[in-house]
């Protein structure tokens, strides 16, 4: 903003024009609501052509309706140069009405521009505000923005501009209304060298040349539906676009650099396919005659929600069947249909303010899972979205410093740290469990009740549970003294989820149900957890294996004043049979039953028909066993007896249920004399489904189920970690070949979906020239999925000085690293034991490179926390990151929740080591 000010007051010493204080006496961090924009008309034109001065100027005319008598137009400008001179406001209702601006001033903190006027404005009146702007296409992956491609035909560098505004750089790129309850209708023009294409939100409605610039046109698109400024969207570039449009549906296409369009041709059929499921699902059709969706090489979020021109990663839209493997492709679907529902949920009705983001992706990501398992039932995505969702909110908000979904936002700042696993994974999560215990009718009714209400306009969280309510007392999905409010609040207005502790009285069939939120911080006294939610209860039993029905068959409750009410279940069997609570996993809550239970279900699970209970609930009962030991709540003893079981399992999710959390212990336990115990133990519950899946052989084209291709590769991964059977030897092997290859960039015979482990453990075994091969692959490759592989593989050497330089490589922009993909490399050297030194010094003795290297995404460098969070368990270690942080605050400013969090999985770490070390040692140690 400091550019901002400075040409201000020089522009305005140079005209003479009164300017007020800097810092405007408005200091609220919303934005005055006298005004309204009824329309934006933006024009802007782009230079590309000189690599050393990539810029934009334009213009921006917003017709401003007026709510109620004011002196000033307060709006956000953020680093653009504007020149009041040419300010212009006149009053549309007549010519002879003159009005103007007196005087202007900045409020940097809140990035506002506030133009005082000569004359007041009237409530009624409507004018027009006429605003000139420029500034350089900025490297920095936000507002209007700069991103390459080197064209390996003419081998020169291509340039391209993109914006990404969301949550509030809109104001980087012009003058404007920057809040999501600030709609209004927008015609965009853009001007350019008439060799690229220009695309925005809506369809091209006309071409002119440029009167004023040789070779250079002026592209107007059609006036677009009232949207939010965050989602206005353009970009000029030379790409090649796929069409795909279904017949009778909306003009469909996907784009990318010209030598990377033939990897558009999933991402261009599964589009379509899960827009159309959308509008079938909502009841209300696409509301734009045109969807694009773009690839672009530099781009910081995953992907963007843009009405009708939807931007990604390379990662997350192209696909090439001969480089990308099956997890690679399941990646992609999701995001497309991620950003897909987001055309309702987000972009038809918005949020009021951010405090709401949950509603745009928590929704977005459970509806997303939806549609892929509408397009790809095979897959079972539903199922392993679903887990892997639940997996992730019960380690994340387990710790005390979490925050609720649904959380005040009161700074521009504190609104980037939002787009977190709470909103996307919890979001997603609550809301599969609201839609399981509504059942389908009334939920999907509640949901076309609520967009069709509030299309085009904005809403908050309760508008969604009055239409649901509404919708499940209609279809008597809840009793009528229930609201959706009361009981959706307890999930999105607290901060953690409960544990329910289950205690059996098997002589008179009945047990007592007590609920308190679940910590991993074992510190925090009992009557300190607090917390009462409203907890829908469905459970099976062992003579009624009813594993489909996750409707509620009770509730647990809370009182007025949030206080519990208590619980008692009744008609469960007698004391040879076991119970299990939570169907499907289909609430966000841990279970403890008594120690009878577990052992019921441990001899079901190792003697018995353990198949005959559903495969989400084995990889329940793996994850809660081994929480509930990691906290004390249980005994290693159990857990690690339940977890034998494994050795009969042949299905995906369980294992994947176990490896997370194996995960935690093993990042602790391998730095320690007992690590040979575990790694025994861990070859000894590895070697038979390694053997049963043929090892690392190639037999995926023979494996009909989708899910047993995750379990080969997973498995796979694991058994070269733990040197089971033969798999570093075939590993090698691959590899070995692969670098014979003359042709190793066109010809690759490593399995495709074998590649990470393949890649990994041929350069933890191998040698500098390995190391030195794959860092060439990945200069070569042309396909982003490919790339991170490589990128990560190339973390798992143990050479320190390779690491060392790998490290330097991976802030260095020249070596051909984009800085959204730094983070991949720097996590895979610091996860890697030998590499987890060597990285945390680099991280602490280069904290203020790495904070400019990132800024202002400061998100992307909170990326490079979680390895130091998970591998830190001496109380020296955490004492030393302690200071380090006090000292360097400067240098982390926008990590302070991540910081938190990483401190409090640190102490969580050190609790684990001295409570559970000894007990899981001795345990592990009776099982080899």
């Amino acid at each position: 903003m400091k550019l901002l000010a400075t040409l201000l007051v020089a522009s305005a010493m140079l005209l003479g024009v009164s300017m007020a204080s800097i810092s405007s006496s408005y200091s609220y961090y919303r934005l005055p609501t006298a005004l309204r924009p009824k329309k934006y008309d933006l024009r802007v034109l782009t230079h590309l052509e000189n690599p050393e001065e990539l810029r934009f100027e334009g213009n921006v005319k917003i017709l401003i309706e007026v709510l109620e008598n004011t002196k000033n137009i307060t709006l956000h400008a953020k680093n653009l140069t504007i020149d009041e001179a040419l300010i212009t406001l006149k009053d549309t209702s007549s010519a002879d009405k003159k009005n103007c601006i007196s005087s202007t001033e900045v409020n940097s903190q809140h990035d506002f521009y506030v133009m005082q006027t000569c004359n007041e404005l009237l409530a009624g009146e409507v004018y027009e505000l006429s605003m000139p702007f420029s500034a350089d296409l900025n490297r920095q992956l936000e507002g209007y923005y700069r991103s390459s491609y080197l064209d390996p035909v003419a081998n020169v560098t291509r340039w391209l501009s993109i914006t990404q505004f969301e949550p509030a750089s809109a104001r980087l790129a012009f003058p404007c209304f920057d809040e999501p309850n600030f709609k209004a209708p927008f015609v965009v023009t853009l001007g350019y060298h008439k060799k690229y294409t220009g695309l925005s939100n809506m369809p091209v409605k006309e071409i002119k040349n440029n009167d004023q610039i040789a070779d250079y046109i002026w592209c107007e698109f059609l006036e677009s539906v009232p949207m939010s400024t965050y989602l206005i969207a353009y970009s000029v570039n030379d790409f090649a676009h796929k069409p795909s449009t279904l017949p009778n549906s909306t003009l469909f296409r996907t784009w990318a650099r010209p030598n990377a369009i033939d990897q558009c041709d999933y991402a261009s059929g599964f589009g379509p396919k899960v827009l159309q499921y959308y509008e079938d699902l909502f009841g209300i059709k696409f509301p734009l005659p045109k969807i694009d969706q773009i690839a672009i090489p530099d781009f910081s979020a995953g992907a963007m929600e843009n009405w009708g021109l939807v931007t990604y990663r390379e990662i997350a839209l192209l696909y090439s069947a001969a480089h990308s493997s099956l997890v690679d492709k399941q990646r992609v679907a999701s995001i497309i249909a991620h950003e897909l529902a987001h055309q309702w949920f987000g972009n038809l009705v918005t949020m009021k303010w951010w405090t709401d983001l949950w509603l745009n992706e928590g929704f977005a990501t459970y509806v997303a899972s939806l549609g892929v398992e509408n397009i790809n039932p095979e897959w079972h995505a539903l199922e392993q979205e679903s887990l892997g969702n639940l997996l992730t909110i019960f380690r994340r908000d387990a710790l005390e410093s979490s925050h609720p979904i649904s959380r005040p936002i009161e700074m521009v700042s504190e609104i980037s740290e939002s787009f977190d696993q709470i909103s996307y994974q919890k979001g997603s999560t609550v809301l599969r469990m609201m839609h399981m215990f509504l059942g389908d009718e009334s939920f999907r009714a509640g949901l076309q009740k609520y967009l069709l209400k509030y299309s085009y306009g904005n809403a908050e969280q309760d508008n969604l549970w009055e239409s649901l309510t509404e919708a499940a007392h209609k279809y008597r999905a809840l009793p009528k003294s229930y609201d959706i409010k009361s009981i959706m609040d307890s999930w999105t207005l607290q901060t953690g989820y409960p544990i329910i502790n289950v205690t059996r009285n098997y002589e008179q069939g009945t047990a007592k149900l007590t609920q308190e939120r679940y910590l991993l911080n074992t510190q925090i006294a009992r009557a300190a957890r607090g917390g009462c939610w409203w907890v829908p209860l469905s459970y099976a039993t062992q003579g009624e294996q009813d594993f489909n029905n996750t409707a509620p068959k009770a509730w647990m409750e809370c009182d007025k004043n949030g206080g519990v009410l208590p619980k008692t279940i009744t008609d469960l069997p007698g004391n040879d049979q076991w119970v299990i609570f939570n169907t499907q996993l289909s609430t966000l809550y841990k279970v403890n039953y008594d120690e009878r239970n577990w052992k019921l279900l441990i001899e079901t699970l190792t003697n018995g028909e353990f198949e005959r209970i559903h495969v989400i609930n084995r990889a329940q009962l793996i994850d809660d066993a081994l929480y509930l030991a990691w906290t004390g709540e249980q005994d290693y003893e159990i857990a690690m007896r339940l977890v034998e079981y494994l050795q009969r399992e042949r299905e995906y999710l369980p294992w994947k249920s176990a490896f997370e959390n194996l995960k935690r212990i093993k990042n602790i336990i391998r730095q320690t004399p007992n690590y040979e115990f575990f790694k025994r133990y861990m070859q000894k519950l590895i070697a038979p489904i390694y053997l049963h899946l043929n090892g690392l052989n190639d037999t995926f084209s023979g494996i009909e189920q989708q899910e047993q291709v995750l379990l080969k590769t997973m498995v796979g991964n694991w058994a070269c970690q733990y040197q089971v059977e033969d798999c570093i030897e075939v590993a090698q092997s691959y590899y070995r070949a692969w670098r014979a290859e003359p042709k190793p960039d066109e010809k690759n015979p490593v399995p495709i979906n074998l590649r990470p482990t393949v890649y990994c453990t041929s350069i933890r075994q191998g040698s500098d020239s390995d190391w030195q091969f794959l860092w060439t692959r990945y200069k070569n490759s042309n396909v982003a999925a490919e790339k991170r592989t490589i990128l990560t593989s190339l973390g798992c050497s143990r050479e320190v000085w390779l690491l060392q330089r790998y490290l330097e490589l991976t802030f260095d922009p020249k070596e051909g690293i984009r800085r959204q993909d730094s983070m991949w490399a720097f996590q895979a050297i610091a996860y890697n034991e030998i590499g987890f030194h060597l990285a945390r010094e680099y991280f602490m003795n280069n904290v203020d490179f790495i904070y400019k290297f990132y800024h202002p995404i400061t998100k992307d460098m909170s990326r490079l926390l979680p390895p130091f969070s998970e591998q830190t368990f001496l109380e020296s270690d955490f004492e030393d990151f302690k200071n380090f942080v006090t000292a360097n605050r400067g240098s982390l400013k926008g990590l302070e929740q991540a910081i938190q969090q990483t401190l409090e999985t640190m102490l969580t770490n050190v609790q684990w080591k001295q409570r559970n070390y000894r007990q899981l040692s001795r345990s592990i140690e009776t099982m080899i």
